[in-house]
């Protein structure tokens, strides 16, 4: 038996998926976060699922964990006290930044520029110079940088960074840096930008470095709590970190590099969706995340999530790979309130979290919540976690009614109102990455996961006409199951300006040969068999002068005979298709990036018979809902139950143990093959 486990910690619950791959079975937990110590409800998480399975916890074999240590490190200011050096004449980096203002008319004279993520009065220049070229202009002054190091650690730094001039085309001087720090300081961590983002642009390459140094000391602590906790528990496996691209790294290897975690979470989610979606024959997707304190959507075409080489995290730019997710601070905990000075109804982004929680959880929460709202609409039956959690209506009805009371509206009303404007936030989310991004969301089906995903995704699919809503069989802990199909990762990277016009294919394949050589034995170290290695070649192109890039992939067989000419026109398709225009001339590439990937076996989802179309056995009564036309008696049916050619007919509401899903009036579902909920108008569906 092989059983491998995936852990996903939410603001409000942490999901726990337990895969067992020769048995091709799955068991699921869901317990409360343990926002204090998320390592509690992470451990509490594991034995729980384990015990399901009736699986002794030294049987695991591996451990796959996204975490939002390091994210809500930076959102919350919670980092370690950096000291940061830099080259004489470049103190006031982080303050200088990308000279950007908010815009358009007056956004710049109301612009509060946020403060960095360390003091000025921690930054220390010291004397050296390196060209654009890698040629040293000035050597290394090693004197004051031992002065600078020992200045720093007087100073109670935690974390040491290092970003010099130019050291993306030369690292030297920075090796040295690190060098003296280890002697001067050895129990003081250090980041240095020519291991953590060896490219140009020195703000952001700054930031990056320097929110790596900053997250470090937090995600150590945490990962250390965890990996203890689960040794004290007599489990061997190891624990491997999903990243911020979906791929996955060793602890260790999570450790050195934090920064590669930021949108650990969100990564797993769009990986899962796309795993399930491509099994049951859809390959370009809108992934839906609605949890507990957040939204996050995303694209995935011909079934692989698109990849961003820069994101924000709060409000700095970080330069990592990740999936490319918008995000919004809208979910089931989001709690709703009239504004006293304009008397309209606000929802979010506060959150109540999972303490207090909403209202109807029973704990102390009293805020009107969207599932507060839910419940109040009668959407969400007084039920969770498969009986083993019930929900206060009491309480709910409550909480809306002091908002009702508020806005001068009756309390269904008011709960109707709450739940349509948060769907018009998650819309707007949904908007941003497709219409403004020049897809039409009509030619997506759009994945519904995360705890309250299936209470609103049909609502949603009506206005965007993406169809069909799939909802998966484990789809309140999809983000848990990605992490159990994802792949070993990282990615290397050179800058490299050279114009089209003038590079020669040796001089393009001799920096991808040393890439490729860093690639095999980072593998090599997180114990990749040979036969499961994979490399990808990245380019990134622009024209001259353009700010920026658009990445263009090569196997290697295109990388072995590259034609320069074919690789420009490639460039010219996708700057068209994204811009819609192409230039004559002038393309160059401005990055090299290998990918190094180890595969690793993946579930396998079993594709059922299809039986009758007649739910009747799988229904296990009736609720009531609120509409604006008034009360209804809703079937509702244990998604459990369900086999695949059943169709329900909306209105109705499908219960199980980690979601509930809505079906509107007007729509159907059909249970497919792979025990998914395929959400159609009726009309089509039939």
């Amino acid at each position: 038996m092989t059983y491998r486990l995936g852990v996903d910690v939410g603001g409000t619950f942490t999901d726990v998926v337990l895969y067992d791959s020769d048995a091709q079975r799955v068991w699921l937990a869901k317990t409360p976060s343990t926002p204090l110590d998320q390592s509690v409800g992470v451990i509490d998480g594991i034995r729980l699922a384990a015990e399901r399975a009736t699986v002794a916890l030294p049987d695991l074999d591996a451990i796959l964990h996204g975490t939002t240590v390091a994210t809500n490190a930076v959102l919350e200011r919670r980092g370690a006290l950096c000291g940061l050096i830099v080259t004489q004449g470049f103190r006031h980096i982080l303050h200088l930044a990308e000279a950007w203002t908010p815009g358009p008319l007056f956004g710049f004279m109301v612009y509060e520029k946020p403060e960095p993520l360390t003091d000025t009065r921690y930054v220390r220049e010291v004397p050296e110079r390196t060209g654009a070229d890698g040629s040293i202009i000035e050597p290394l002054d090693e004197e004051a940088v031992r002065a600078a190091v020992e200045e720093l650690v007087a100073d109670g730094v935690e974390a040491l960074t290092v970003c010099l001039l130019n050291a993306h085309a030369n690292g030297r001087h920075e090796r040295v840096i690190a060098e003296i720090a280890a002697s001067v300081a050895p129990a003081v961590p250090i980041s240095i930008s020519s291991e953590i983002l060896p490219e140009f642009r020195e703000y952001e390459r700054t930031v990056t470095t320097l929110m790596n140094a900053y997250v470090a000391p937090a995600l150590e602590k945490y990962l250390t709590n965890v990996r203890d906790g689960l040794a004290a528990a007599h489990v061997r496996a190891p624990i491997q970190v999903v990243r911020s691209d979906g791929g996955l790294m060793s602890l260790e290897a999570a450790c050195k590099n934090p920064v590669q975690t930021v949108l650990s979470g969100p990564a797993g989610g769009v990986s899962g969706a796309s795993f399930v979606a491509s099994h049951a024959g859809f390959d370009r997707i809108l992934t839906f995340d609605m949890g507990g304190t957040s939204t996050d959507v995303a694209v995935c075409v011909s079934g692989r999530p698109e990849i961003t080489r820069e994101t924000n995290v709060g409000d700095f730019p970080v330069r990592a790979p990740a999936v490319d997710v918008a995000s919004i601070g809208a979910g089931g905990g989001s709690i709703a309130y009239v504004a006293e000075a304009t008397g309209a109804l606000r929802v979010g982004p506060e959150s109540a979290g999972a303490l207090p929680g909403p209202a109807c959880y029973g704990r102390g929460g009293t805020g009107a919540t969207v599932t507060d709202a839910n419940v109040v609409l009668g959407h969400l039956p007084p039920r969770l976690l498969g009986g083993e959690f019930e929900l206060d209506v009491e309480a709910a009805e409550a909480a809306v009614a002091r908002v009702a009371a508020d806005r001068g509206a009756g309390v269904e009303e008011t709960a109707r109102a709450i739940v349509d404007m948060v769907d018009e936030a998650m819309l707007g989310a949904l908007r941003v990455v497709t219409v403004q991004r020049g897809r039409v969301p009509s030619e997506f089906a759009l994945v519904a996961f995360g705890g309250a995903g299936g209470l609103h995704a049909n609502a949603l699919a009506c206005i965007l006409g993406s169809y069909p809503v799939i909802v998966p069989e484990e789809s309140g802990v999809l983000s848990a199951l990605g992490f159990i199909s994802s792949e070993i990762k990282n990615e290397f990277s050179q800058t490299f300006v050279r114009s089209i016009a003038t590079t020669t294919p040796d001089a393009v394949r001799e920096p991808f040969e040393v890439l490729t050589a860093r690639a095999r034995d980072w593998l090599d170290a997180e114990s990749v068999d040979i036969g499961d290695q994979d490399i990808r070649f990245m380019l990134d192109m622009r024209y001259s002068r353009q700010g920026y890039e658009i990445p263009i992939e090569l196997d290697g067989i295109e990388l072995a005979a590259l034609d320069l000419a074919a690789l420009e026109r490639r460039f010219g398709d996708a700057h068209s298709r994204l811009y819609g225009f192409v230039l004559d001339g002038g393309a160059e590439i401005v990055n090299l990036r290998v990918v190094a990937i180890g595969r690793v076996p993946l579930p396998e989802l079993e594709a059922r018979p299809e039986g009758g179309k007649d739910p009747s056995s799988a229904q296990t009564g009736t609720q009531r809902v609120w509409t604006p036309e008034g009360s209804l008696d809703v079937a509702t049916y244990a998604r459990a139950a369900l086999e695949p050619g059943m169709t329900i007919d909306g209105y109705a509401i499908v219960e199980q143990y980690d979601a509930t899903t809505v079906v509107l009036p007007g729509h159907d579902a059909v249970v497919d093959r792979w025990l998914n909920l395929l959400i159609r108008p009726a009309e089509t569906s039939r």
